[in-house]
């Protein structure tokens, strides 16, 4: 019975990727390309659904910190973040940034695991991503612009200087900050972070060339393309995993969802963070970087990342991509050791 239901899921899987490579070679305006992307998102969800979902518990010492949501206006644009811990004053703040799909609430296994008397936990949702899919359409979302909407958002918070924490997109935007003021940066922690061109990965550079289409489908036949570049990145806690994607497609569920995704994907681009390899070295503070051995951002990317930063590399045996919610306490403790060395650093 196992043996059939695999040999069901493969060939949903084998339709599902020959549609795709069909809509890859039609011409842009064909009037069929509709059709054949609609058809690989109906089969590839098939297969992908039933093959890779086997629940497992998941790690019951982890508890996820509330959801504190808080929204401005900031430049002409209505931003969102999470606020955690000490808000008074004096305390360090650590800014915590997503990549795609995720948006804030990647970071609440990690919060609880950080936040403490002086220290507030600040995790702020990149424009045109979560719950601010409306804010990015007609707007450039690339890695470089989110730095400088990230930038505007500090200076509104009055945040002069913070630990940084960054995943996949978000950890590029960090560079690019970072990079052009280093003067924010008491410490930084990056995690399986997009860096040079280990990105976008497989499944996303598929789901963007075919963008135009996207954009034009419901929103059940987008999940399969979500789902592609989830499991493609990987997580290796299956509990986890089913969580992640129940959290995280919420947003793209909604009637925006398919145009606010065809938009991500026009947008990620390897040359913002190709533009600032070589400067990274301008960043003067405490730094890690860590990284899933398992991940589809290649491992060595990040090795080279760590030794242009001058940072201590930590590898996560097992660990796949979203090692903020697989690996929340080696997370977590990366962060508390720069912050331990940050405030050493800190004039008395």
């Amino acid at each position: 019975m196992k043996t059939n239901v695999n040999i069901k899921q493969n060939i949903h899987l084998i339709i599902g990727a020959a549609a795709a490579g069909v809509a890859l070679a039609l011409p842009r305006r064909s009037k069929w390309k509709l059709t054949f992307v609609t058809v690989a998102a109906v089969e590839l969800g098939q297969g992908l659904w039933k093959s890779q979902f086997k629940a497992s518990p998941a790690d019951q010492d982890d508890v996820p910190a509330p959801e504190n949501n808080y929204r401005a206006t900031v430049d002409g644009i209505e931003m969102r973040w999470e606020a955690h811990g000490d808000s008074s004053e004096g305390s360090i703040p650590i800014v915590m940034v997503h990549g795609i799909p995720t948006h804030p609430r990647l970071w609440r296994y990690v919060i609880p695991k950080i936040e403490r008397a002086g220290v507030q936990c600040f995790a702020w949702e990149l424009v045109g991503y979560g719950w601010s899919m409306s804010e990015g359409m007609g707007r450039d979302i690339s890695v470089a612009r989110q730095a400088e909407y990230l930038y505007a958002w500090l200076n509104h918070q009055g945040i002069k200087r913070a630990v940084f924490v960054g995943h996949d997109l978000g950890g590029g935007v960090l560079q690019e900050l970072l990079t052009r003021h280093p003067e924010l940066c008491q410490g930084l922690i990056l995690a399986d972070s997009v860096a040079y061109g280990n990105w976008p990965v497989a499944a996303i550079r598929m789901a963007r060339a075919m963008e135009e289409s996207i954009q034009k489908l419901p929103p059940q036949l987008v999940k399969p393309f979500f789902l592609a570049g989830l499991l493609n990145l990987g997580h290796d806690n299956a509990g986890r995993l089913l969580e992640s994607i129940n959290l995280h497609w919420k947003p793209y569920a909604r009637a925006i969802g398919p145009k606010a995704f065809a938009n991500q994907l026009r947008h990620l681009r390897d040359r913002d963070t190709m533009a600032v390899a070589g400067k990274l070295y301008q960043i003067n503070a405490p730094t890690r970087v860590v990284w899933g051995e398992a991940d589809a951002l290649s491992m060595a990317s990040g090795k080279r990342l760590a030794t242009e930063l001058g940072a201590t590399f930590i590898r996560i045996p097992g660990g796949r991509h979203f090692t903020p919610e697989d690996h929340p306490k080696e997370v977590a403790a990366a962060i508390n050791t720069v912050l331990q060395e940050a405030l050493k650093k800190q004039p008395v």
